[in-house]
């Protein structure tokens, strides 16, 4: 009788197989139906994400280059439609240069946006603020709303505007939520859970200075909820103490020692579980997404547009380069002066 065997080999760049018809009673009469080898030529860096065990497809590149061809050709039409408009509604002309020409011209462009909220700039100039905004589409929030009997508050402006108003912490707020029935809690800004943690540990370093110092706080920094826990535990002498009740109220007493670790003295098994709390609040916000809206929130309470922002950030990067430009040249002046030559180990140094 006939057996049918289909056989591969199994290679990094390609794929061998037959398919063999073996006779169990006479071996002359095996044969090869089919064979054949499917060839999947990598490159050298494909090939060693592919060794790796990397999910990364021959196409990842070429989606890549199509998205950033994609990405240009959408800002082109965008700056090419609002030169349009600003041609057809007279607020410029085509001999308008829309560009930074001149001595000392660099971010030009972005001082002007800066002034333009509070100040009159003239027209071509106000063109030229609204390239410099075009060239940015911004971006839509892709959070999804919940309902609102569940408790979620979904603008973390809202949220932070609250805390500021009424000089509390995310703990304290929480807890008041809680309190009222909410099963859901907001998102807060990293920064107001940053200065929860900070409020907890200097109200509790009045008690006891000793064990709160500096060092102790840097270790701190950025752990998650076992590592805080590890951190604390010789310090503190942890033993550990065990909740009891169910799960939901485990929550509510979790919020309860939050809220109280800014008003009174709590015991140390109690305090770390706060800074594990927030501690791990802190880990699960996005690093990214969370600095976006931490400047979003630095821009609502510095009253500053985002023009504004930016060119004080620019700002502080040019006169940074200028001290280490000037620093630079005092370096080489005095080596020169003392040596007749560069001295580069000064330089160095």
């Amino acid at each position: 009788m006939a057996k049918n065997i289909l056989g591969l080999d199994l290679g990094v760049s390609s794929i061998g197989w037959a398919y063999v018809q073996e006779d169990s009673k006479n071996s002359a009469d095996n044969k090869i139906i089919k064979l054949g080898v499917r060839v999947n030529p990598l490159t050298v860096d494909e090939q060693i994400n592919f060794e790796k065990g990397k999910p990364i497809t021959t196409n990842a590149s070429r989606t890549l280059a199509r998205s950033a061809r994609r990405n240009l050709q959408r800002f082109k039409l965008r700056r090419a439609n609002l030169i349009d408009v600003l041609l057809k509604n007279n607020i410029i002309k085509e001999t308008d240069l829309l560009t930074e020409v001149g001595k000392n011209s660099t971010f030009q462009t972005q001082e002007i946006r800066a002034i333009s909220a509070k100040e009159r700039i003239d027209l071509f100039e106000f063109a030229r603020v609204l390239l410099l905004i075009n060239k940015k589409r911004g971006y839509k929030s892709s959070r999804k709303a919940k309902n609102e009997d569940e408790g979620q508050i979904i603008d973390g402006m809202t949220v932070a505007k609250k805390l500021y108003e009424e000089n509390s912490t995310p703990g304290e707020y929480s807890y008041q939520l809680l309190q009222e029935g909410k099963k859901q809690l907001p998102d807060f800004y990293r920064s107001d859970l940053q200065s929860e943690f900070d409020k907890v540990w200097n109200f509790q370093k009045q008690f006891h200075p000793e064990i709160f110092t500096n060092e102790l706080y840097k270790t701190l920094e950025g752990k998650n909820k076992n590592a805080t826990w590890k951190i604390l535990e010789l310090p503190f002498s942890l033993v550990g103490i065990k909740q009891t009740g169910t799960m939901q109220e485990k929550k509510i007493e979790k919020y309860l020692w939050r809220s109280e670790a800014v008003k009174k003295q709590l015991n140390f098994e109690i305090l770390a579980i706060v800074f594990q709390e927030i501690n791990s609040n802190l880990n699960n916000s996005s690093g990214y997404l969370g600095a976006i809206s931490d400047r979003r929130k630095e821009l609502y309470f510095n009253n500053q547009t985002v023009g504004e922002y930016l060119y004080q950030q620019l700002k502080k990067i040019l006169i940074q380069s200028l001290k280490i430009r000037f620093s630079t040249d005092r370096i080489i002046w005095m080596s020169l002066k003392k040596y007749g030559k560069l001295n580069l180990n000064i330089i160095r140094n």
